[in-house]
């Protein structure tokens, strides 16, 4: 098994150590990879915005301890970079940090950990450089001392490097913007990937808010037609007296103001995917259309007789039971069965157990740039308080709360006031005792599970249970989904049965 050693960038011994400071020198140099017999040395890489006294008073002493020095000329240069490398610690001379396309930069990845280096009688911060200043790592003033900066260089490239995103396991979708590795969500991204093997159309249903369209892309995304057009229709937002005209296109003069030909919605998917998002929505007089669409993937434009043979695959989402709507003769029973070939159902977030605190980090991430990296986390108070509250609004909503909190946000982890949850948190329901126990039960097998990557054997041996013990507390809180690991799954309910018999 490989695994990497980082060194710290200070030698073990101060000055006067004599041949122990050289020895802890040679090793602070690089990063230890073992790799089968070998060993690889790899140098770090620093990238510096300075002008030219600093960049030569410092890039001799950061060669030789065995750092790779990029410096960038501008904040262009910086850009282009950041841009084409990954870098965990960079340098910034702040008499250079003179506007917001700077702090944006410095802000930017969250991975990349900076030292600020500054002249007291050149720099004074103003109000405006404080969310600057907070996504700062460390600080030191010029004349740099070379022995201190080395130290914290490489406390900062540690640190960048434990706060890289780690690769998500292969069972997730977290590279399609798909967060989660609950079971129920686990489970939706299984039959996801199975969806998106085919080309035959899929119904997705699901709450609002809950991420159908971001289902929809992930699955055109992972499918042959990948790079290919994604055209996405929101049924209920079209013009009703446009909607035929948006969808199929129309010809020259085929209607007062039709000045030319313009491509509809549908024909623009032309080889990749159609995604018709809120399809109840749509008028029963164009469902019929829309069916022909679907049997002989062919179109005629409004204002022509000429048919269009198009190769596109439908994708359909509705937060609308749409069964019912054809009970109520509000939809065609026709054009559902036409739809409904795969069906797949999109979790509501308070069924998603587990994944509260993954997708507000998630989240967390993707806006804190909004604020130059100011907020770095959640109170334990906002934890509990996102945990205990039912989400009606789903993902959607949780997106709104985060991205209110980080820009309202006074200190660097949230707080349920931030998020407006300061009354949910006071006024959540309290638990019977049995209950509590149950929920705490849960959660520490939901935890043992993340950690080991959903294999059953390890979990067990981290909560100190057998294995029999532990399907018996999976089936007793249904966390039992298609990634767990370690037993085959046709024998995971003998295996259950047997142990409640010997119970």
């Amino acid at each position: 098994m490989s695994y990497t050693l980082w060194m710290a960038a200070a030698p073990v011994g101060g000055p006067g150590r004599g041949s122990h400071r050289g020895r802890a020198d040679a090793r602070s140099r690089c990063i230890v990879i073992p790799r089968g017999d070998r060993m690889a040395w790899v140098e770090r890489d620093v990238v510096a915005l300075v002008d030219d006294c600093v960049h030569g008073e410092i890039h001799r002493f950061l060669c030789a301890e065995g750092w790779r020095v990029h410096r960038a000329t501008g904040l262009q240069d910086l850009a282009k970079q950041l841009q084409g490398h990954t870098f965990h610690a960079g340098l910034v001379q702040l008499q250079r940090a003179g506007n917001n396309r700077l702090f944006e930069l410095v802000g930017r990845q969250r991975s990349l950990q900076w030292i600020a280096l500054s002249d007291p009688a050149f720099w004074r911060p103003g109000p405006q450089h404080r969310n600057f200043l907070a996504g700062v790592y460390d600080f030191h003033s010029l004349p740099v001392d070379s022995q201190r900066l080395a130290i914290s260089l490489g406390h900062a490239w540690g640190k960048g490097q434990l706060l890289q995103h780690p690769e998500a396991p292969f069972e997730t979708l977290e590279e399609y913007g798909i967060v989660g590795s609950s079971p129920a969500m686990l489970s939706f991204a299984h039959m996801l990937r199975k969806a998106s093997k085919t080309d035959a159309p899929v119904l997705i249903a699901g709450e609002s808010g809950t991420g159908k369209e971001l289902a929809a892309r992930a699955i055109h995304d992972m499918s042959s037609r990948a790079r290919k057009p994604f055209v996405a229709v929101n049924c209920g937002a079209l013009p009703p007296h446009l909607i035929q005209s948006e969808l199929f296109g129309h010809e020259k003069g085929a209607f007062t103001g039709a000045h030319q030909r313009k491509i509809g919605r549908i024909e623009a998917a032309d080889g990749g995917t159609l995604f018709l998002d809120e399809i109840a929505d749509l008028p029963l007089s164009l469902q019929a259309n829309l069916l022909r669409v679907l049997q002989d993937k062919v179109i005629e434009r409004l204002g022509s007789t000429q048919s269009v043979q198009l190769d596109i695959r439908v994708l359909a989402a509705s937060h609308v039971d749409l069964l019912d709507a054809v009970a109520k003769d509000l939809f065609r029973e026709d054009l559902y069965y036409r739809l409904n070939v795969v069906k797949l159902v999109v979790p509501p977030l308070r069924d998603r157990h587990g994944d509260i605190e993954l997708l507000a980090q998630a989240l967390l991430d993707k806006f804190s740039w909004e604020t130059l990296g100011k907020v770095k986390g959640f109170s334990q108070q906002a934890l509990r308080a996102m945990n205990q509250y039912a989400w009606p609004g789903n993902v959607r909503e949780m997106v709104n709360r985060i991205r209110q909190g980080i820009i309202m946000a006074e200190h660097p982890y949230l707080t349920p006031e931030d998020l407006g949850m300061e009354r949910r948190a006071a006024c959540a329901p309290g638990l019977t005792l049995d209950g509590a126990r149950a929920k705490a039960e849960a959660d520490a097998i939901r935890s043992a599970l993340r950690r080991c990557q959903h294999n059953v054997s390890e979990a067990a041996r981290e909560l100190g249970v057998s294995r029999a013990t532990m399907y018996r507390l999976l089936e007793r809180h249904a966390l039992i989904g298609p990634s767990l690991r370690a037993t085959p799954p046709e024998a995971l309910h003998t295996l259950a049965g047997a142990t409640e018999r010997n119970a």
